[in-house]
């Protein structure tokens, strides 16, 4: 029987890690067993970030608003954990370019795998078509317009690749945020918003 897939929440000691409400990750499992046949352990799990326990599964998610400073274990497992295969969800809850969190995370992936490491992802990019297919690239948020500052909808997101494929996908969109419901509100929208999480994680599975 396969292993069900574990959502799994980065806790770093610098900044806010828990930023997110834990209905977010339960929003995307639901849509998991929704669309998908994969099998799901429905209830996220934290797991520090200089823990060797980050070794035993294939997706995490990292967010926050406030400084990302990584201590020397959490960078060496965060390098090694993406070098190894390892899928990471970056997302801004500042939701802003050129805010604490964008500047600090941005240069803590410079001194991981070096400059210009981080880069925009092309709208051709698989992870668009992965499940759903969405030809314009991300889809937007409504916390964009909301934005500490920018005002701006951000029409890219950014990744690390490493041995040709992508390891850390990089928001400034705010999904963490824009998915923070019950999943049983999700019969209310025109149109479901967690199909993009859904590329999300069966890339992180599949690719």
């Amino acid at each position: 029987m396969p292993t069900p897939f574990t959502f799994v929440r980065l806790s770093y000691h610098s900044g806010d890690w828990d930023a997110v409400d834990e209905r977010m990750p339960s929003n995307l499992l639901h849509s998991l067993v929704q669309y998908t046949t994969v099998p799901v352990d429905q209830k996220e799990k934290v797991v520090a970030l200089d823990s060797p326990e980050l070794f035993r599964y294939p997706f995490c998610y990292l967010s926050g608003h406030r400084l990302v400073q990584f201590s020397e274990a959490e960078k060496k497992n965060f390098t090694q954990y993406v070098r190894n295969g390892g899928f990471v969800f970056v997302d801004d809850c500042n939701h802003d370019i050129d805010g604490l969190f964008a500047r600090s995370f941005e240069e803590q992936m410079r001194v991981c795998f070096g400059a210009g490491a981080l880069k925009k992802l092309p709208k051709t990019h698989p992870i668009y078509s992965q499940f759903f297919k969405f030809p314009d690239g991300p889809p937007p948020t409504g916390f964009e317009l909301n934005g500490w500052g920018d005002d701006l909808v951000h029409d890219y997101l950014k990744g690390v690749e490493t041995n040709g494929r992508l390891g850390v996908l990089y928001s400034n969109k705010d999904y963490g945020c824009e998915w923070d419901y019950d999943f049983r509100n999700k019969r209310f929208l025109a149109e479901d918003n967690t199909k993009f999480g859904v590329n999300i994680l069966l890339y992180a599975l599949t690719a």
